[in-house]
Protein backbone atom coordinates (compact mmCIF):
# COMPACT_ATOMS: atom_id res chain seq x y z
CA UNK A 1 0.00 0.00 0.00
CA UNK A 2 1.27 3.47 -0.88
CA UNK A 3 0.15 6.30 1.39
CA UNK A 4 0.79 10.03 1.00
CA UNK A 5 0.69 12.29 4.06
CA UNK A 6 0.33 15.89 2.92
CA UNK A 7 -0.48 19.32 4.32
CA UNK A 8 0.99 22.73 4.96
CA UNK A 9 4.57 23.20 6.11
CA UNK A 10 4.59 22.60 9.86
CA UNK A 11 1.41 20.51 9.95
CA UNK A 12 3.31 17.39 11.03
CA UNK A 13 3.44 15.46 7.77
CA UNK A 14 7.00 14.19 8.24
CA UNK A 15 6.56 13.29 11.90
CA UNK A 16 3.31 11.45 11.27
CA UNK A 17 4.47 9.73 8.07
CA UNK A 18 7.59 8.41 9.81
CA UNK A 19 5.52 7.08 12.72
CA UNK A 20 2.96 5.49 10.38
CA UNK A 21 5.69 3.88 8.29
CA UNK A 22 7.27 2.42 11.42
CA UNK A 23 3.94 1.14 12.74
CA UNK A 24 3.03 -0.50 9.43
CA UNK A 25 6.55 -1.73 8.55
CA UNK A 26 6.51 0.40 5.41
CA UNK A 27 9.31 2.43 3.87
CA UNK A 28 9.33 6.10 4.89
CA UNK A 29 9.97 8.54 2.04
CA UNK A 30 10.38 12.31 2.49
CA UNK A 31 9.62 14.42 -0.60
CA UNK A 32 12.13 17.05 0.53
CA UNK A 33 14.84 14.48 -0.26
CA UNK A 34 13.67 14.57 -3.89
CA UNK A 35 12.78 18.26 -4.19
CA UNK A 36 16.18 19.42 -2.92
CA UNK A 37 19.66 18.34 -3.94
CA UNK A 38 21.87 17.17 -1.06
CA UNK A 39 23.74 20.11 0.48
CA UNK A 40 25.16 21.35 3.76
CA UNK A 41 23.25 23.19 5.07
CA UNK A 42 20.26 21.41 3.52
CA UNK A 43 17.58 22.87 1.26
CA UNK A 44 19.79 25.20 -0.76
CA UNK A 45 19.46 23.91 -4.34
CA UNK A 46 16.36 22.52 -6.05
CA UNK A 47 16.45 19.34 -8.12
CA UNK A 48 15.18 19.56 -11.73
CA UNK A 49 11.38 19.11 -11.81
CA UNK A 50 11.29 16.17 -14.23
CA UNK A 51 14.07 14.37 -12.38
CA UNK A 52 12.54 14.64 -8.92
CA UNK A 53 9.17 13.24 -10.00
CA UNK A 54 10.65 10.40 -12.03
CA UNK A 55 13.07 9.32 -9.30
CA UNK A 56 10.38 9.46 -6.62
CA UNK A 57 7.93 7.48 -8.75
CA UNK A 58 10.56 4.78 -9.38
CA UNK A 59 11.33 4.58 -5.67
CA UNK A 60 7.66 4.30 -4.70
CA UNK A 61 7.01 1.61 -7.29
CA UNK A 62 10.00 -0.39 -6.06
CA UNK A 63 8.47 -0.63 -2.56
CA UNK A 64 5.43 -2.79 -1.82
CA UNK A 65 4.53 -0.49 1.08
CA UNK A 66 5.59 3.13 1.42
CA UNK A 67 4.48 6.16 3.38
CA UNK A 68 5.45 9.42 1.69
CA UNK A 69 5.54 12.80 3.47
CA UNK A 70 5.09 16.06 1.61
CA UNK A 71 3.20 17.92 -1.06
CA UNK A 72 3.21 16.60 -4.63
CA UNK A 73 1.18 19.35 -6.31
CA UNK A 74 2.46 19.74 -9.88
CA UNK A 75 4.88 16.80 -9.65
CA UNK A 76 3.16 14.99 -12.52
CA UNK A 77 -0.14 13.15 -12.87
CA UNK A 78 1.36 9.65 -12.83
CA UNK A 79 3.12 10.29 -9.52
CA UNK A 80 0.18 12.17 -8.03
CA UNK A 81 -2.06 9.17 -8.76
CA UNK A 82 0.40 6.55 -7.48
CA UNK A 83 -1.20 6.35 -4.02
CA UNK A 84 -3.83 4.10 -2.49
CA UNK A 85 -4.59 6.59 0.28
CA UNK A 86 -3.92 10.30 0.76
CA UNK A 87 -4.08 11.76 4.27
CA UNK A 88 -4.37 15.54 4.50
CA UNK A 89 -3.30 17.15 7.79
CA UNK A 90 -4.60 20.57 8.78
CA UNK A 91 -3.83 22.37 12.04
CA UNK A 92 -4.54 25.95 13.16
CA UNK A 93 -2.21 28.50 11.59
CA UNK A 94 -0.84 29.89 14.87
CA UNK A 95 0.17 26.43 16.08
CA UNK A 96 1.64 25.48 12.71
CA UNK A 97 3.76 28.64 12.53
CA UNK A 98 5.00 28.20 16.10
CA UNK A 99 6.05 24.62 15.28
CA UNK A 100 7.77 25.78 12.10
CA UNK A 101 9.70 28.47 13.92
CA UNK A 102 10.93 25.98 16.53
CA UNK A 103 11.83 23.42 13.87
CA UNK A 104 13.80 25.96 11.85
CA UNK A 105 15.63 27.23 14.94
CA UNK A 106 16.59 23.66 15.90
CA UNK A 107 17.64 22.81 12.35
CA UNK A 108 19.46 26.00 11.35
CA UNK A 109 19.98 27.97 14.57
CA UNK A 110 17.48 30.60 13.43
CA UNK A 111 14.21 30.82 11.54
CA UNK A 112 14.29 32.42 8.10
CA UNK A 113 11.74 35.28 8.15
CA UNK A 114 11.13 34.90 4.40
CA UNK A 115 10.29 31.20 4.82
CA UNK A 116 7.99 31.91 7.76
CA UNK A 117 6.21 34.66 5.78
CA UNK A 118 5.71 32.22 2.88
CA UNK A 119 4.32 29.58 5.26
CA UNK A 120 2.00 32.11 6.95
CA UNK A 121 0.23 32.78 3.64
CA UNK A 122 -0.92 29.15 3.24
CA UNK A 123 -4.48 29.66 4.53
CA UNK A 124 -5.02 32.85 2.54
CA UNK A 125 -4.28 31.18 -0.77
CA UNK A 126 -1.50 33.53 -1.80
CA UNK A 127 1.48 31.28 -1.12
CA UNK A 128 3.29 30.31 -4.31
CA UNK A 129 3.32 26.58 -4.82
CA UNK A 130 1.29 25.51 -1.82
CA UNK A 131 -1.89 26.92 -0.32
CA UNK A 132 -4.99 25.57 1.36
CA UNK A 133 -7.08 26.28 -1.74
CA UNK A 134 -4.60 24.55 -4.06
CA UNK A 135 -4.46 21.58 -1.70
CA UNK A 136 -8.26 21.33 -1.64
CA UNK A 137 -8.41 21.41 -5.44
CA UNK A 138 -5.64 18.82 -5.68
CA UNK A 139 -7.31 16.54 -3.13
CA UNK A 140 -10.64 16.71 -4.98
CA UNK A 141 -8.93 15.41 -8.13
CA UNK A 142 -7.48 12.29 -6.47
CA UNK A 143 -8.72 8.89 -7.62
CA UNK A 144 -7.96 7.17 -4.32
CA UNK A 145 -9.43 7.50 -0.85
CA UNK A 146 -8.66 10.86 0.81
CA UNK A 147 -8.79 11.24 4.60
CA UNK A 148 -8.72 14.79 6.03
CA UNK A 149 -7.54 15.08 9.64
CA UNK A 150 -8.16 18.54 11.06
CA UNK A 151 -7.16 19.99 14.40
CA UNK A 152 -4.34 19.61 16.89
CA UNK A 153 -4.40 15.82 16.96
CA UNK A 154 -1.62 13.78 18.50
CA UNK A 155 0.37 11.36 16.39
CA UNK A 156 -1.44 8.53 18.19
CA UNK A 157 -4.88 9.99 17.40
CA UNK A 158 -3.91 10.39 13.76
CA UNK A 159 -2.53 6.85 13.73
CA UNK A 160 -5.75 5.39 15.11
CA UNK A 161 -7.86 7.09 12.44
CA UNK A 162 -5.63 6.07 9.55
CA UNK A 163 -5.24 2.49 10.73
CA UNK A 164 -8.99 2.18 11.30
CA UNK A 165 -9.63 3.35 7.74
CA UNK A 166 -6.87 1.16 6.35
CA UNK A 167 -8.23 -1.91 8.12
CA UNK A 168 -11.84 -1.15 7.17
CA UNK A 169 -10.98 -1.58 3.49
CA UNK A 170 -9.67 -4.66 1.78
CA UNK A 171 -6.16 -3.89 0.50
CA UNK A 172 -7.19 -5.10 -2.97
CA UNK A 173 -9.92 -2.45 -3.06
CA UNK A 174 -7.22 0.22 -2.80
CA UNK A 175 -4.82 -1.53 -5.18
CA UNK A 176 -7.49 -2.02 -7.86
CA UNK A 177 -7.68 1.74 -8.36
CA UNK A 178 -4.13 1.84 -9.72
Amino acid sequence: MHILITGAAGSGTSTFAAALAEATHATFIETDDYFWLPSDPPYQHKRAEAERGNVLLQDIRSKPDAVVAGSLIDWGQELEDAFDLVVFLYIPTELRLARLKLREERRFGKADPEFLAWAAQYDEGTAEGRSLERHRQWLSARKCTVLCLEGDLTTEERMQRVLALRHSHDYNTFAAKH
